[in-house]
C-alpha cells in the first residue's frame, strides 16, 4: 500500500499542515525511538504536536500584505522610526529546533509610515515557518523596502538557537546576530551608527 495512502488527511484551514498526516508521522516517530504510545504521557502527544505546528507554522499562509492593509498613512515625517525588541520564535529548519530572540527594525520614512502594531506581526509571518536566521532578516528586511519605499531600512536579528545549545557543540550562552540594511542605513554611517547606538542602549541580555 502506498504510505500516504492510509493517513487521516486533514488539513487545518488556517494552514497547510495536514494534521492528520502529522499525527500518524508522530506516533511512528514515538515508536521509532522505542516509546508506548499508549501510556499515559505518550497518548495524546500526536494530536499535541500537530496542533502545535498549526501555530508554530502559520507564517506559511499569513499574508503580510494583507496584515497591513489600511495601516500606511501618508505623512510628512523623515526621521528615523524604530521598534526594538520584539520577540519571535521559530523553527530551525536544520533540526526543527526552536530559536528564540528579539528583532530591531527601523525605517526612515519618505512620506508613508506603517501602524506600530503591524511591524511585530510582519516578524511573526517571517518567524513562524521552518527558517533560518540570515533568511529571516532579509525577508523582513526586503518587504519593509518593498512596500514601504522608504528611505531606508534596518533589521538586527539576534537569537538562540537550541540545536547548538542542546546539542553538537552545546554552547548554552551562544547567541548569533544578523542584519540586514537597505538605503540610507547601508550607504550612510552615521545613520547606521545611530540605529545601532539606539538598539544596544538599555538593552537587556538575551535569554531563554
Amino acid at each position: 500500500m502506498n504510505f500516504h495512502d492510509d493517513m487521516d488527511h486533514s488539513h487545518d484551514p488556517r494552514t497547510n499542515v495536514d494534521t492528520g498526516r502529522v499525527k500518524d508521522i508522530i506516533r511512528k516517530l514515538i515508536i521509532a525511538i522505542g516509546e508506548d504510545t499508549e501510556r499515559d504521557g505518550l497518548k495524546n502527544t500526536p494530536d499535541r504536536v500537530s496542533r502545535m505546528y498549526v501555530e508554530l507554522l502559520s507564517g506559511y499562509t499569513a499574508n503580510p500584505v494583507q496584515i497591513i492593509n489600511g495601516a500606511l498613512f501618508d505623512i510628512n515625517y523623515d526621521e528615523m522610526v524604530l521598534v526594538r525588541d520584539i520577540e519571535f520564535y521559530s523553527l530551525c529548519e536544520h533540526h526543527m529546533l526552536p530559536f528564540i530572540g528579539r528583532a530591531h527594525i527601523a525605517y526612515i520614512p519618505a512620506g508613508k509610515v506603517i501602524g506600530l502594531s503591524k511591524i511585530p506581526r510582519i516578524v511573526d509571518v517571517y518567524a513562524r515557518r521552518l527558517q533560518i536566521q540570515e533568511r529571516m532578516t532579509r525577508q523582513i528586511a526586503d518587504f519593509l523596502q518593498d512596500t514601504l519605499k522608504p528611505q531606508g531600512v534596518a533589521v538586527v536579528v539576534e537569537a538562540m538557537h537550541l540545536c547548538s545549545m542542546m546539542r553538537g557543540v552545546k554552547k548554552h550562552d551562544a547567541r548569533m546576530t544578523t542584519s540586514a540594511m537597505h538605503g540610507g542605513f547601508r550607504t550612510n554611517l552615521a545613520t547606521r551608527q545611530e540605529f545601532l547606538d539606539n538598539i544596544s542602549r538599555g538593552s537587556k541580555p538575551l535569554q531563554l
